[in-house]
């Protein structure tokens, strides 16, 4: 346990639920996010390549689930500044004793939790609130050529969703079910 951060593992081997420790008074709070010498083993080099923001306006709409195949495979820390989400990571990692498992994690503004999702999982998350921002730290640039992605209501993989899935993109909402010989891929 760091002083800033709380560290606790999930079912899944690797992901993993970080609570940040605010310090505040009567003027408000302070807390560290990201702290590369806390977090270097979760993160390859402890890089973060790039830092991305979302906005998703209307509740039970579903983003994801969404991965990066090696060597572009990423590391992402998930963080909620606003709203309420049912954050979702897949075990996609060949021949791991979870695969193709699923666990979630509410993230919240008020909680102070994030999901560090490690490379071979997909990623997701659907809100529990309108206008729900959450920001994501990534250790991988996006590359769209390895860019790949799961169906949200894929019956091999059996999310129980909180609230019945809207507003998928059309990119999403076209992804193929997983085939009976998907194996996973090497993280």
């Amino acid at each position: 346990m760091s002083a800033r951060f709380e560290i606790t593992a999930t079912p899944l081997a690797g992901l993993t639920v970080i609570r940040r420790r605010p310090l505040g008074d009567a003027r408000g709070y302070f807390e560290r996010v990201f702290c590369d010498s806390e977090l270097a083993d979760y993160f390859p080099d402890g890089r973060i390549a790039q830092i991305n923001r979302t906005l998703t306006r209307l509740s039970g709409t579903v983003r994801g689930l969404h991965y990066q195949l090696p060597p572009q495979a990423e590391v992402k820390l998930i963080s909620c500044l606003r709203g309420r989400v049912f954050d979702i990571a897949v075990d996609l990692r060949r021949d791991s004793p979870t695969f193709l498992r699923w666990h979630a994690e509410i993230l919240s503004a008020d909680n102070h939790c994030s999901l560090l999702v490690p490379a071979g999982f997909a990623h997701g998350f659907q809100t529990l609130e309108n206008d729900c921002e959450l920001l994501y730290l990534h250790s991988a640039p996006h590359a769209p050529a390895a860019e790949r992605g799961l169906h949200a209501l894929d019956p091999r993989v059996g999310i129980a969703w909180p609230q019945p899935p809207v507003g998928l993109s059309e990119r999403d909402a076209t992804r193929p079910l997983l085939s009976s010989d998907f194996d996973g891929v090497v993280a």
